[in-house]
């Protein structure tokens, strides 16, 4: 399988050694509000790695880890361009934390119910379960554990304020997944003081522990640095190393993560390791929605459940998101939405209509040329395409069209089975016009056949007579 690698900024084979297990590590969710549209499309990219590669005959290991505490407000970074040359600042907010002010709920109660809203939205858009979803509040031993050995080896300190601070200089490569230079990195400053971070020895280090102040009550643990919580960053190089060991076949997430989180997470594995623990670095492009960055300001965030609640179905999110490359920024419409939910329902009933044909082979020639494109640094958008000039091959049997498409949708995921034996699939005024037209023709009254064919046509099906009777399929 060939995927992009923005380490190596080139697309190139996904390696996993002598052994066929792929292990792979996905950047997951911080729950203290639901996911977006937006960051589903990424986690569907670990799915289709997931499938891809099980399709090939590996065997996987995914790892999501779940963030429910040192996600801090405002240490997402000022920006993934690598020319903007600013270091982000460590807020003093954690967003679950802010969440539970906000609110007035515990932590723990509003982390466990945007975790069970998080894999009832994986399960929605028929996304495979990770093996392994380990939460940040779980693994602090771990976290206590690497800090202590990057201390001892020279890469972190504690600061002068308490916390410990990974050494960015200390870390020869820094900078090579997101091309930020350290030379070139300007100090950030603090949003409420306007004052750089001086707690720290160079202005690009980063708190792998912070020390928790006097008014955090939730979410802190007691270390040989007194009592604190870990630094975002910390959380995926301790999960990823207890859970898979020092080599991760491919680590996905969003490109917003690239900088700092990725960079920093890269530093710290590699330093703990003394080797380059991730092969392959994947990363999914920006979603637009309506030409607009999704915000909470703009008031055009959707959810899965939005979608819902304008009566499409789900898995429609998930072919639109097919028709579009992963590592290109999409621009999703309710119209995009609307039309991959009649693609959906017309591919059901074709399959369902398929299913009461005579058997036949899958076609080789197009599951080849259909899986070529898949492979190839996940190329959906033309394997889609692809399919549909295969539905409307006339040349085609129904039976082997009906075989390829199930053993296909074992990649698209898209449940295209999900109608077969249901009559409901075709109207009931449909149904009702066949049997009046079978009637017809048992009678040999050909012009009411001929007018009740006429009227079918009318409503948008086209018909056909076969030795196995009418056949009756939405138009194209």
């Amino acid at each position: 399988m060939l995927l992009y690698d923005t380490m190596a900024r080139t697309v190139r084979p996904v390696a996993t050694g002598v052994s066929r297990i792929a292990k792979i590590y996905a950047c997951g969710p911080t729950v203290y509000r639901d996911a977006h549209v937006g960051n589903m499309r990424t986690f569907l990219v670990t799915d289709l790695i997931n499938r891809a590669l099980r399709y090939q005959g590996y065997q996987t290991v995914v790892v999501q880890n779940i963030t429910d505490v040192g996600h801090m407000a405002d240490d997402t970074g000022l920006g993934d361009d690598p020319d903007q040359g600013a270091i982000p600042v460590e807020g003093n907010e954690d967003k679950v934390l802010a969440q539970s002010a906000k609110t007035g709920r515990p932590a723990q109660e509003i982390t466990a119910h945007y975790e069970k809203a998080f894999h009832r939205d994986l399960a929605y858009l028929n996304i495979y379960p990770a093996d392994h979803y380990p939460k940040a509040s779980e693994y602090i031993a771990s976290m206590v554990s690497l800090i202590n050995q990057l201390i001892h080896s020279g890469h972190a300190y504690v600061g002068t304020d308490g916390s410990v601070y990974f050494s960015a200089n200390s870390f020869a490569s820094y900078g090579a997944l997101s091309g930020n230079k350290l030379d070139q990195l300007k100090p950030g400053h603090k949003f409420e003081t306007g004052e750089s971070d001086t707690a720290k020895r160079f202005h690009a280090d980063w708190a792998l522990w912070k020390v928790a102040g006097p008014g955090r009550t939730q979410l802190t643990w007691e270390t040989p640095w007194g009592r604190g919580f870990p630094g975002w960053h910390t959380e995926c190089s301790a999960m990823s190393l207890d859970l898979l060991g020092d080599t991760v076949d491919i680590h996905i997430g969003g490109i917003d993560l690239r900088f700092p989180h990725h960079e920093d997470e890269r530093a710290q594995s590699n330093s703990a390791t003394a080797k380059e623990v991730v092969g392959h670095w994947v990363h999914a492009e920006h979603l637009l929605f309506e030409t607009r960055k999704m915000s909470k300001s703009a008031g055009n965030v959707v959810l899965v459940e939005d979608v819902i609640n304008k009566g499409f179905d789900p898995l429609a999110l998930r072919l639109v998101f097919l028709q579009h490359r992963y590592r290109s920024q999409m621009n999703l419409t309710w119209e995009g939405i609307a039309a991959a939910h009649d693609q959906l329902q017309k591919w059901r009933t074709r399959v369902n209509e398929w299913s009461q044909s005579s058997s036949a082979p899958i076609d080789e020639s197009f599951q080849n040329r259909f899986t070529e494109l898949f492979f190839d640094d996940l190329n959906t958008p033309q394997a889609i395409s692809e399919l549909r000039t295969f539905e409307r091959d006339t040349t085609i049997t129904d039976g082997a069209k009906f075989e390829t498409f199930i053993h296909l949708d074992s990649l698209l995921g898209l449940d295209l089975a999900r109608d077969i034996g249901k009559r409901s699939v075709i109207p009931e005024q449909i149904h009702e016009l066949i049997s009046q037209r079978e009637i017809a023709r048992t009678n040999k009254d050909w012009a009411a056949s001929d007018s009740l064919r006429d009227q079918i046509i009318s409503l948008g099906f086209s018909i056909k007579d076969t030795p196995e009777g009418q056949q009756v399929s939405p138009n194209d």
